[in-house]
C-alpha cells in the first residue's frame, strides 16, 4: 500500500492532482479541504494517501492530514459508501465539523452534501457515532489561496471540481455563479461554494 507521497507538485486541477516523485508521476485525487492547503506548481508538497484497487482501476486519495485521512477510512466502512461519496465528504466539511454533526445526529446537514441522501445521512450517525471521537483537536488551519493563470476560465474549473465531486451541472452552476465576478482563486470559489451549500 502507498501510505505517503512526497514529491514536486506538477499539476493542480481540483480534485486532481500530479506529484512528480522522483521521476515518476503519481495522479492523485485530493479532497477540496486538502486543495486549500496546496502550496504553488513545481513546489515539494507531502500527502498522506490511501490507495484504492479495483478491477477497472487503481486509485490514489491524497490528503494533506492524517485526521482527514483517517476520516475517509472511516467513511468508506460505512455501508454504500464508495471513496467518490467518502471525498464529497472530506471536501464538504472538514474532520472537526464532521464530529460534530455526527454528534449532533444533523441530518439535514448531511443530507445537503452530493450523493448522501436522508437514509445515507442516518447510516453515517448511526455508524460512525461510536467510533469518532467526540472532541478533536485536529488541525483547523486552512491557508490563504493564491490565484493563478488558468487556461479556462476560474469558474469553469470550479463547476469541473463539483461535477467531480458529484453534483449536477446545473446545480455546480448555480453554487459558482454568486462568485463569478469577485476574483476568486479557483479554490477560494469552491470553498465558499461548497460553506453556502452546506449551511
Amino acid at each position: 500500500m502507498i501510505g505517503l507521497l512526497r514529491g514536486t507538485l506538477l499539476v493542480k486541477q481540483p480534485p486532481d492532482l500530479m506529484l512528480d516523485v522522483n521521476g515518476v508521476g503519481y495522479e492523485v485525487q485530493a479532497s477540496m479541504t486538502t486543495f486549500y492547503d496546496l502550496p504553488e506548481l513545481h513546489a515539494e508538497v507531502t500527502l498522506y494517501t490511501h490507495f484504492v484497487v479495483r478491477e477497472d482501476a487503481q486509485l490514489l486519495y491524497g490528503f494533506s492530514s492524517q485526521t482527514e485521512r483517517e476520516l475517509f477510512r472511516h467513511l468508506l466502512k460505512v455501508n454504500g459508501v464508495g471513496p467518490k461519496m467518502a471525498l464529497a465528504i472530506v471536501s464538504g466539511m472538514n474532520p472537526l465539523e464532521f464530529n460534530q454533526v455526527i454528534h449532533a445526529a444533523d441530518i439535514a446537514r448531511l443530507s445537503r452534501i452530493p450523493g448522501v441522501g436522508k437514509k445515507t445521512a442516518e447510516r453515517l450517525v448511526i455508524e460512525l457515532r461510536d467510533r469518532l471521537p467526540k472532541t478533536d483537536d485536529s488541525n483547523n488551519t486552512s491557508l490563504p489561496s493564491t490565484p493563478q493563470t488558468p487556461t479556462v476560465s476560474n469558474s469553469d474549473e470550479a463547476i469541473n471540481a463539483l461535477l467531480a465531486l458529484g453534483y449536477k451541472p446545473t446545480q455546480a452552476s448555480q453554487m459558482i455563479a454568486a462568485y463569478e465576478n469577485q476574483n476568486l482563486s479557483v479554490e477560494e470559489m469552491i470553498r465558499q461554494a461548497l460553506r453556502a451549500s452546506l449551511k
